[in-house]
């Protein structure tokens, strides 16, 4: 009956390490352990968040009593579930956990560990060794303790309700597991569509490393974001990267880069934060993105989902247009800071632009300050002409396009000029996609009205192809992220 060895996947082919994480990712068979029979825990919140999200596979509750738990029927131990079982999600008392892993004599690929008590209290070292040593003696692979469970859409597991079904590239490995869901819902919000959301907890068993590499195998994977607050093998997870060579993007959100932050990582999973400093030559020497806030990381996230990153060159002109000159001007600060430029346009483009007529008090400088009345006007035909004409005559390597909606929609009477926009920059692009990496930043003030609204706006950007973002601020993180990734591969 058993189905699986402990096995040290560092030598691992491609194809091997796809198959071995295979089970994680899309389970034919789930155990849910710590369920109740009688009322609502964790657990059973869990088969529900399963059966809502349209997991296909047999779940199988574990119990150490009952015959039934949530209309189905219940096993004493995973071992004495008749067939093999993929994933285990376990949210039992810490002290109940060696026993429940050895009881799967054999029979249990991996088990996501939810239950907090371990290493990261004081004296909890000693029962979390016991659970290891107790699952690898039973051939199981733990993710966690102390953390959430998973998502992946493609094997109809979730983090929370409400997730998008939708199968996304962008895999998250994540040491919080409360963490892990704002990145799902969140994320989600923005647009992201994910491979994968890991949460790892203490990491006792697999880690980042593992889980980097698996993701580096696998071809469904195109982006890979790290929420990490230490890693006990460092020197396989630098090494790891390094062989890698900028394979994939990788975006980092650190935990504990301050030294009280650091003290607070000692708190959550009991281990030490580490040098700041040796984080960031880490990032240097691989390539991987370093992010400083959650809203920093999933725009860089966003970009590099929606972009293919240049590897001719790398991104450094960008052009700017819209309604709203102080934010134009906001806009341009936020791309100088990070290196990013807002050059002045060639004569013959700013000719171009001019015999467009645009109206009195039209910048066609760069950025180029366009009224709303301009900008609507016949079917918002004037962003077209211009996306149009900067492509054709500037050697741009992104394109901005900021729209204050609440300008646009005021005196809009029932028109959808957004949406005009959208699609007028849509035309504008036709015959350049690929040429500069288009954003689309849809601003808002703060109403349930506008936010509603933006909501069906953004999702209309990202189905053309446009990385959408709330101000200009946040593309300019998006776009720098990319911009440092294209610098990394080229130079080699």
């Amino acid at each position: 009956m058993a189905i699986n060895t402990i096995t040290d996947i560092e030598d691992m082919s491609e194809s091997d390490l796809c198959a071995y994480f295979e089970p994680l990712m899309k389970p034919r068979t789930v155990a849910v352990i710590g369920a109740s029979a009688s009322g609502s825990n964790r657990a059973n919140l869990f088969i529900d968040k399963l059966r809502a999200f349209g997991y296909a596979g047999k779940i199988y509750p574990v119990h150490v009593s009952a015959d039934e738990v949530e209309g189905m029927k219940a096993y004493r131990s995973v071992g004495d579930i008749p067939e093999p079982v993929d994933y285990a999600y376990v949210a039992i008392p810490a002290k109940a956990g060696p026993g429940a892993m050895a009881a799967a004599k054999g029979n249990l690929k991996f088990a996501h560990i939810t239950s907090s008590g371990f290493a990261e209290i004081e004296g909890g070292e000693s029962l979390q060794n016991e659970l290891l040593s107790a699952a690898h003696g039973a051939g199981v692979r733990l993710l966690g303790p102390n953390c959430n469970g998973g998502y992946s859409p493609e094997g109809r597991i979730t983090l929370a309700h409400g997730a998008s079904e939708e199968l996304g590239n962008v895999a998250i490995i994540s040491q919080s597991g409360g963490m892990s869901v704002d990145m799902l819902r969140r994320g989600g919000a923005q647009g992201i569509r994910f491979r994968s959301i890991m949460a790892l907890g203490n990491s006792a068993d697999i880690g980042p490393s593992d889980l980097l590499q698996y993701h580096l195998a696998d071809p469904k994977t195109k982006v890979i974001g790290f929420y990490l607050e230490s890693i006990e093998n460092g020197r396989r997870f630098f090494e790891t990267l390094k062989r890698a060579r900028g394979k994939k993007p990788m975006v980092l959100l650190k935990g504990g880069q301050t030294q009280d932050g650091s003290r607070a990582v000692g708190s959550h999973t009991g281990t030490l934060a580490g040098d700041n400093a040796a984080w960031v030559a880490l990032c240097r020497q691989t390539g991987m993105v370093l992010a400083q806030t959650l809203d920093e990381f999933l725009n860089m996230l966003l970009a590099f989902q929606m972009f293919e990153p240049n590897k001719a060159r790398v991104t450094e002109n960008i052009v700017m247009l819209g309604n709203g000159g102080g934010a134009s001007v906001l806009g341009v600060d936020a791309f100088s800071r990070r290196g990013l430029r807002v050059p002045a346009l060639s004569a013959e483009t700013r000719e171009a632009l001019k015999a467009l007529e645009l109206a009195a008090g039209a910048g066609t400088t760069n950025p180029i300050d366009v009224s709303r009345a301009a900008l609507t006007k016949d079917n918002a035909q004037a962003v077209e002409d211009i996306v149009r004409i900067t492509l054709a005559h500037e050697a741009l390597d992104a394109f901005v396009l900021h729209v204050n909606m609440p300008v646009i929609l005021t005196q809009a009477q029932g028109v959808d000029d957004v949406a005009k926009i959208i699609d007028a920059a849509e035309r504008g692009l036709a015959g350049y996609q690929g040429s500069a990496h288009f954003s689309l930043v849809l601003r808002s003030d703060g109403t349930d009205e506008i936010d509603t609204k933006k909501r069906k706006h953004r999702a209309m950007g990202l189905k053309n192809g446009m990385a959408v973002f709330d101000e200009t601020y946040n593309a300019a993180a998006g776009l720098s992220a990319v911009a440092a990734y294209e610098q990394f591969l080229k130079r080699g």
